[in-house]
């Protein structure tokens, strides 16, 4: 299983041994991990913000189509929280503190906390901050590339989540608001 691009199996063992206190960073790591360990911190505060502010659009949607509305904030906020907690288990795996503090929270956060008006304003602000989220993993993506791949597939992950979520959030709005079809 050796070749002229891979470690033979004895130095992949000896590696192994040495620094067992780093868990499953391993001298084979070759991202700069504070730099990954902080943009995933980054990405636990968008992800928090998000869940707080598709929180409050749940309880807040009123009118016509606010059940179907609502019942979708809630799924996304529950997906939201499922992506956080992804990213603070990887921040732990790689020696890092996951940063829950509130303190900076949305200094922290790539998206923004708007409240909204009414059901049109907050399927809108959702939108916005998913797409921030597609812009942010996919910049976080590429700047991992092959140095972090646990890191890079979990981003991946949640980055075709956020996709899902814009799409079903574009298609909210133009069932809410046809007038935005095609704009």
């Amino acid at each position: 299983m050796t070749g002229e691009f891979l470690d033979t199996v004895e130095t992949i063992r000896r590696r192994a041994r040495a620094h067992l206190e780093k868990g499953a960073v391993t001298d084979g790591y070759k991202a700069p991990l504070e730099t990954v360990i902080g943009l995933l911190n980054e990405a636990l505060a968008t992800e928090i913000v998000c869940v707080l502010r598709y929180k409050r659009h749940y309880y807040m949607a009123s009118g016509i189509h606010a059940q179907a509305v609502a019942a979708e904030f809630l799924e996304h906020a529950n997906e939201e929280e499922q992506h956080a907690d992804l990213i603070a288990e990887r921040i732990t795996q790689l020696g890092g503190e996951p940063n829950f503090s509130p303190d900076g929270l949305s200094d922290r956060s790539h998206s923004q906390y708007v409240e909204g008006s009414s059901l049109v304003t907050m399927i809108r602000e959702d939108l916005v901050a998913e797409r921030v989220a597609i812009d942010s993993y996919s910049q976080m993506i590429r700047f991992i590339g092959d140095r972090d791949s646990t890191t890079r597939i979990m981003l991946e992950k949640i980055l075709a989540s956020e996709e899902e979520h814009a799409d079903d959030l574009a298609n909210l709005l133009v069932t809410i608001d046809p007038t935005k079809e095609g704009s």
